[in-house]
C-alpha cells in the first residue's frame, strides 16, 4: 500500500523516518528494479548541520541540495561510489536524506549482475553505494523527479513504521562536530541494515 508524500518542505529528520519500509523503484537501463528502504540519513543545510555538504554554502557540487525538494540529490564519492538522496525543505534552503540500505524485492536478477561481489542477496543493497550500484544510479539521475509517474527514479512511500521498530543513531562516518546527531533511522532487526561506524580518526 502507498500513500500520499509527507510534506516534504519540513526539516530533513522530520521526513528521514517517514521513508523506512518505501519502495524505490529504478527503469534505469530499462529493466525495473525495486528496494525496499530499511536504513537513512537526515543531512541538513547552511550553517545548521556540519555533517551536512551544505554546511558552508551552495556550491556546484550540492546544488540540487537547494533545489525543489523531492528531487533526487547524487554524488559521488570517495573517487569510486555514488550516493543517493532525497531532497527537502523549501527551495533554496538545503536539506537531504542520504538513502543508506535497503532490500531488494524486485529484479534480483539484475541487481546480482550489477552487484556480483555481493555474498548474498542480503547485501545487494546493504550500504549507499550498494544500493545506488543495485540500482543502477550514476550521476545521470542527479536532480530526477522522485515522484514523477515518468521518472526513471520513483518513490512509492509505504505506511509510515510505528516508533517501536524504527532505530536511531548518530550517523555512520560523520566526525567534527556532527559527530553526535542522532539523524540516523533503520528498521530495527531488518537484516540489510549496514552496519554503524564512527568516523574514521
Amino acid at each position: 500500500m502507498t500513500r500520499p508524500r509527507p510534506d516534504l518542505t519540513a526539516h530533513a529528520r522530520d521526513v528521514a523516518p517517514l521513508l523506512l519500509g518505501s519502495l524505490l523503484t529504478s527503469r534505469v537501463g530499462g529493466i525495473p528494479v525495486t528496494v525496499r528502504i530499511t536504513e537513512v540519513e537526515a543531512y541538513g543545510g547552511v550553517g545548521q548541520d556540519p555533517g551536512s555538504h551544505a554546511f558552508r554554502r551552495e556550491t556546484p557540487r550540492n546544488a540540487t541540495m537547494f533545489g525543489p525538494p523531492g528531487r533526487a540529490y547524487v554524488y559521488f564519492t570517495y573517487g569510486m561510489h555514488w550516493c543517493m538522496n532525497l531532497v527537502t525543505g523549501p527551495s533554496g534552503t538545503a536539506g537531504a536524506v542520504l538513502l543508506r540500505a535497503g532490500q531488494v524485492v524486485a529484479g534480483v536478477d539484475v541487481a546480482r549482475e550489477r552487484r556480483p561481489s555481493a555474498r548474498s542477496d542480503r547485501d545487494l543493497a546493504r550500504g549507499p553505494a550498494r544500493l545506488t550500484s543495485a540500482l543502477g544510479v550514476t550521476g545521470e539521475c542527479d536532480g530526477l523527479n522522485l515522484f514523477g509517474t515518468r521518472s526513471l527514479l520513483r518513490l512509492a512511500l509505504a505506511e509510515p513504521v510505528e516508533v517501536e521498530h524504527i532505530g536511531v543513531t548518530a550517523r555512520t562516518g560523520v566526525g567534527g562536530a556532527g559527530a553526535a546527531t542522532p539523524w540516523r533511522f533503520y528498521l530495527s532487526g531488518e537484516p540489510t541494515v549496514s552496519p554503524y561506524r564512527p568516523a574514521a580518526r
